[in-house]
């Protein structure tokens, strides 16, 4: 009886121990199994899980605008500090198309072409677009920069178009364009587009072309932009750090990203790359994500962040390069005075705010982020919030600008363009990327409490044993 019993703790040791053993080598095991899959399933080529949700956005991307109402547009034009009030959201559906001229290179990259159509969303709209306000006249207050030559024939043709400052536009104008009356007036050898809107021309346009990492040879470049437009970096700035292309579209990102780096992203909108740093871990219908967020320093005056020097271009609208959050478009977008900052001013100096009456940034409401799936770098959550101003300054010889308060960067709209990824696609993620990665972790952890709980009280016993016969054998 003894025998027998000796030979099952014999057994259960063994077995115990061979289990703790299988639990453990499953660990980096599994580690390679999970990185491997994740390695064939991230590459972009048909039939992978990221060609699926990149060549056709997984989640629909809408695109809120709020548009800024001058509530004194006469007062302005004497003098009083402009008193604006946000007028929204009034949504689009703005990335549903799949990428067009998708081209498989023999260098490991992809091309292709961005289509751009937005579609109104009534039913997540305050109203129509074609709700009308009094808003900036875009056409008057970027003639001055467009045509600095010619002040006195500038001011004739506002007179003769019976055009001002500020205009009455619906929301569809303002954001996709319209035919001005003052620009009719302006000969087709000075311009010839007499076209205009802050958006204008985007519908039925394609923004690219983009050629990325397909991820074949180095998954650590996947979805990496190599060229936009043909080149490698850009032409808008002072010198080749702020020219640079960096990272992927933000649509995704090489897999296993690490939370202590930051985030790089191109955005063709704000001619620039830019990053984002690690805010917080949190779940998502039921998907663990890290949240990175645009930092302050990202748009800080070159004061604060030496790195942003390149991107100081105008020496008396900086101040001498020592204004916060604002960026000069003017030679991405064919010298339109055009500068970007967050929404409401957020980040920027304060001069920028106290100019007008009626914005309050909020951090939670106006910041831009991107909330990426760890283990896949997929994009599962974003929003990148914009305002889009226009500068003019006071002119003598232009009616309308003579008697401004001050020069402006005014504020023409904020947008905010974001997506979720779906229920529907959560369950698919969670079915065919999460659940397979958590069962393999439970089999592990199974396996080692098993075989512990079975191993070391075998093994005690099995000791034990050998203890009391061996104090027999010497009584």
């Amino acid at each position: 009886m003894c025998c027998k019993a000796q030979y099952w703790l014999i057994v259960g040791s063994v077995i115990g121990g061979l289990l703790a053993i299988l639990g453990g080598i499953l660990i980096p095991l599994g580690d390679k199994i999970i990185s491997d899959e994740i390695d064939k399933e991230a590459v972009i080529e048909e039939g992978t899980i990221a060609y699926e949700n990149w060549v056709v956005p997984g989640s629909p991307v809408y695109r809120e605008f709020w548009v800024y109402e001058v509530l004194n547009p006469n007062g302005v034009l004497n003098a009083e500090k402009p008193i604006l009030r946000q007028r929204g959201p009034y949504t689009y559906l703005v990335r549903h198309l799949p990428k067009a001229n998708v081209t498989q290179n023999h260098n490991s990259t992809v091309s292709f072409w961005q289509p751009n159509e937005a579609i109104f969303q009534p039913s997540k709209s305050i109203g129509s677009e074609h709700d009308q306000y009094t808003v900036l006249n875009l056409a008057v207050a970027a003639a001055p920069a467009l045509l600095p030559q010619y002040p006195a024939l500038v001011n004739a043709f506002i007179r003769e178009s019976n055009s001002s400052l500020f205009q009455k536009r619906s929301v569809r104008e303002l954001l996709w364009g319209y035919i001005d009356p003052f620009l009719q007036k302006i000969p087709d050898a000075l311009i010839k587009d007499k076209t205009t809107g802050v958006f204008y021309p985007y519908n039925n346009t394609a923004d690219g072309p983009y050629t990325v990492y397909n991820g074949k040879d180095d998954i650590k470049k996947v979805a990496i932009i190599d060229r936009y437009r043909g080149e490698r970096t850009l032409s808008y700035w002072m010198n080749d750090y702020c020219d640079m292309i960096n990272g992927t579209d933000a649509a995704s990102f090489p897999p296993f990203v690490d939370k202590s780096k930051p985030l790089y992203f191109f955005s063709s909108e704000i001619c620039r790359s830019i990053y984002g740093v690690f805010e917080k871990e949190y779940v998502l219908k039921g998907i663990k994500l890290y949240r990175f967020e645009l930092p302050q320093t990202a748009l800080a005056s070159p004061l604060e962040n030496k790195d942003n020097y390149c991107y100081c271009t105008e020496m008396e609208l900086s101040r001498n390069c020592t204004a916060a959050g604002v960026l000069d478009l003017r030679k991405c977008q064919n010298n339109k005075p055009i500068f970007l900052t967050l929404p409401h001013y957020l980040y920027a100096s304060d001069f920028l705010l106290e100019s007008v009456d009626g914005l309050k940034p909020v951090v939670e409401e106006h910041k831009t982020y991107v909330d990426v799936e760890p283990i896949t770098g997929f994009t599962m959550h974003f929003s990148k919030r914009l305002q889009v101003n226009l500068f003019f300054q006071k002119q003598e010889k232009i009616h309308v600008l003579a008697n401004l308060s001050s020069d402006f960067v005014f504020p023409v709209l904020w947008l905010n363009e974001s997506a979720t990824i779906s229920d529907e696609s959560a369950d698919v993620f969670i079915n065919s990327v999460t659940f397979p990665m958590k069962l393999l972790e439970i089999i592990q952890i199974v396996l080692l409490c098993i075989g512990f709980a079975t191993f070391l009280p075998c093994s005690i016993a099995l000791i034990v044993k050998s203890c009391k016969k061996s104090k027999g054998k010497h009584g």
